[in-house]
């Protein structure tokens, strides 16, 4: 899933080439994909654009006269952006496209490529209305390190669950987590209502620095050109999608942890002690035999 280093260019890059220009159009390729009946489609286009902006991990389109647009592009949705040509129209792809948005500029092609179909559009009127959507997560870009305490040990969750869920901080998923708490040297599974003060401190230090250097790495890598690569995935990152590789700070194999459709990565020896954290089928399938320390896998 886009999180908010990805979002944050690809919001850069619409607002350069949608801001100020007028919404022409609205071409559904799937009718499941728009999750609202009012306002119509035919109501929200020939709006001008007045800017764009991030809800979460929401993507926003904020229209004159109070509409918006939110998608959300979920595990595999994606934005592909289509110059003006002589040749007209981009056409909405047949086998995962979901959408197409017709500018005066060009066309942003909405695609998923997965065949559950979770990526959503909203069509919104009023602030009010498009507040529902928001929840409520801080953003700790520009919070304090005061205010990300106070968020922190409000919640019951373990620090991956803290970091990922958009009710506590807003556009951390987990593979910035991941990075995130490998920064830090914590585990991803320690309560966070059980950090020390300077633990907390090292963890709001770690999303900050985190979250900054991927925006500048992402926005780099993309230069000028519309982003196409966006993916959870990236070379440069030190633990996540990296199992069994070493850990760039001690060279020891990252470790993971697998959980309903989800994974955590971490490295046993920077962040656990050396303890290996009992992955739920694994652990259950080996029992005695499940190794409890990185030692026991040398």
């Amino acid at each position: 899933m886009p999180e908010l280093p990805d979002l944050t260019v690809y919001l850069e890059h619409l607002d350069r080439r949608v801001t100020g220009r007028t919404l022409r159009a609205i071409r559904l390729g799937s009718p499941f994909v728009l999750r609202t009946v009012e306002p119509a489609i035919d109501e929200v286009v020939n709006r001008e654009v007045k800017g764009v902006r991030r809800l979460a991990k929401q993507v926003v389109f904020v229209l004159e006269d109070g509409y918006f647009i939110v998608i959300h592009l979920m595990i595999s949705g994606r934005l592909q952006w289509h110059a003006l040509s002589g040749s007209g129209p981009k056409a909405v792809p047949k086998r995962n496209g979901l959408a197409a948005f017709e500018f005066d500029s060009g066309t942003l092609l909405f695609a998923e490529a997965s065949k559950k179909k979770r990526a959503s559009i909203r069509l919104i009127k009023g602030a009010e209305a498009l507040n529902d959507l928001d929840p409520g997560g801080l953003e700790v870009r520009g919070a304090s390190a005061g205010e990300f305490a106070e968020r922190l040990i409000q919640t019951n969750h373990t620090l991956n669950r803290a970091l990922t869920d958009q009710r506590v901080f807003a556009g951390i998923g987990n593979a910035y987590s991941d990075e995130i708490l490998l920064r830090a040297r914590l585990s991803p599974f320690k309560q966070a209502a059980a950090l020390k003060e300077d633990e907390v401190l090292r963890l709001y230090q770690a999303c900050k620095g985190v979250l900054d250097e991927w925006v500048v790495l992402l926005r780099d890598k993309a230069g000028d050109a519309f982003p196409t690569k966006v993916t959870a995935f990236h070379e440069e990152m030190a633990v996540h999608g990296k199992y069994r590789e070493p850990c760039p700070q001690c060279g020891s194999p990252v470790q993971r942890i697998v959980y309903a459709e989800n994974e955590a990565n971490y490295c046993a020896k920077c962040q656990t002690g050396g303890r290996l954290l009992a992955d739920r089928s694994l652990s259950r399938l080996l029992k005695d035999n499940w190794p409890k320390r990185i030692e026991d896998l040398e």
